[in-house]
């Protein structure tokens, strides 16, 4: 396979559970909750779906497991910060720990084991293509599944008249509440919604990038889905092109390492985390580019009738 054509299929592969992880946090902070638990979410969906993969064989199984598992979780986060009115910066850190917690206990005896031989994908005839083909044609279909998730949320958002209710929810839930809406629950269904996406994340990491559990497994990228949404200053697509270019970052990073490069291996590790603090600190510098879409009142408690 040509090598560019190799690192942008591989770019595409690693960013797919970037991508699926900052479009579900895009509904929540669209509807105004701020959930910093996706790093917990992905790994107890992670292992759910290793677990049910694992037990029954079935990829399909798996990934429905992991994003029942990931809506459950933001359920329990939902009811928390909507209707009890917890902090949702240290409810969403409590999940983020609670998350990586359980996901060790309820994976220790999975701990080594791996997923048999995986099924490969291709698209006939369109695999043939020169160079495209390789590049884009040969991917597990949850990579293909991101982009239509994408175009359909944001088809949602900008041209459907429920996504201009929860946009206007985002923004300022009053005026929403007083026409009757019943606000607190569209948040929730909009978390709920958040969290099975970062769970089909959580499970893309143990069923098809590395098809195995070890602790912690999706290795802090629900903190770079995070960092991801602002990126993206709250747009979909956006979203999806960050969530490649941080792909690339991965995939060259273990490229080099694959080399010898006569760098430390630790470092080149943590490309991926400084690229996102770099790219953080870069677009910070314009408080204007970070204001620019951000929901008025992303974090905020909504308290009808006070």
């Amino acid at each position: 396979m040509n090598e560019t054509a190799l690192l942008i299929n591989t770019a595409l592969a690693s960013g797919t559970t970037l991508a699926l992880a900052a479009l579900g946090l895009l509904i929540n902070e669209r509807a105004g909750v701020l959930n910093l638990g996706a790093e917990g979410m992905m790994l107890v969906a992670a292992v759910a779906g290793f677990a049910i993969a694992f037990t029954t064989g079935s990829d399909t199984l798996g990934f429905a497991a992991a994003a029942l598992a990931g809506a459950a979780l933001a359920a329990v986060f939902g009811l928390l910060v909507i209707f009890l009115n917890t902090n949702q910066y240290a409810t969403g850190l409590a999940l983020s720990l609670f998350g990586y917690g359980f996901s060790a206990f309820a994976g220790v005896g999975m701990v080594g084991k791996s997923l048999s031989a995986r099924e490969q994908h291709a698209i006939p005839l369109l695999l043939e293509l020169p160079f495209v083909g390789p590049a884009l044609f040969s991917h597990h279909p949850m990579v293909y599944g991101a982009m239509v998730l994408t175009a359909g949320i944001a088809w949602f958002f900008y041209r459907t008249r429920a996504g201009l209710l929860l946009r206007a929810i985002g923004e300022n839930p009053e005026p929403a509440h007083a026409l009757g809406y019943p606000v607190r629950l569209i948040r929730l269904a909009a978390v709920c919604a958040g969290g099975a996406l970062c769970g089909l994340a959580g499970a893309y990491v143990s069923l098809v990038t590395a098809p195995l559990w070890v602790e912690g497994l999706t290795a802090g990228r629900g903190w770079i889905a995070l960092a991801l949404t602002v990126f993206a200053t709250w747009r979909p697509a956006r979203a999806l092109m960050g969530a490649y270019l941080f792909g690339g970052v991965t995939v060259l990073q273990l490229n080099l390492q694959a080399q010898g490069v006569a760098v430390s291996s630790h470092i080149l590790t943590m490309l991926p985390y400084i690229a996102t603090i770099v790219v953080l600190a870069l677009i910070s510098r314009n408080a204007a580019f970070i204001r620019l879409n951000m929901p008025a009142s992303l974090g905020k408690p909504f308290r009808p009738g006070s």
